[in-house]
């Protein structure tokens, strides 16, 4: 009888998932949870008292608050949804995170002359989500 044990299979540090990167899938889909329910609140805000937000007159991105409303209810919705789905670890919701964090980006840079510090924080938090979602690395099975 042979008490063998069994030898582990050689592991190629190029391909293996790094710690940060799952870490930070996870960091990223919290995150993506947060920022999709503050852009929901966002968009109530807006939707609900348009005096809420001041605009700076004659910038060259003035747009209805109303519309700017239903914009960040939508997409706060979306990227809360797709955040859920990142925690489970669907592999489409890393593409969709993506797409829709960079038109998270796109929307609070033009909401910025309501806004500024709210949207300079959620492009900041847009780009370390973006970050954390292209790096992640699946080990091969």
């Amino acid at each position: 009888m042979s008490t063998e044990i069994p030898s582990q299979p050689m592991r190629n540090p190029e391909v293996d998932e790094s710690p940060w990167a799952s870490g930070l899938t996870v960091f990223a889909a919290a995150m993506m949870l947060i920022s999709g329910v503050w852009q929901a609140l966002t968009g109530l805000a807006a939707l609900v008292r348009d005096t809420v937000y001041v605009a700076t007159p004659e910038y060259i991105y003035s747009f209805d608050l109303t519309g700017w409303g239903w914009l960040h209810l939508l997409l706060g919705i979306l990227v809360a949804v797709v955040g859920f789905a990142v925690l489970k670890g669907q592999t489409w919701a890393r593409v969709a995170g993506i797409a829709l964090v960079c038109v998270s980006m796109i929307a609070n840079f033009i909401f910025l002359p309501y806004y500024p510090v709210w949207s300079l924080t959620i492009i900041a938090l847009d780009v370390a989500i973006i970050w954390a979602l292209a790096t992640y690395r699946r080990e091969p099975v």
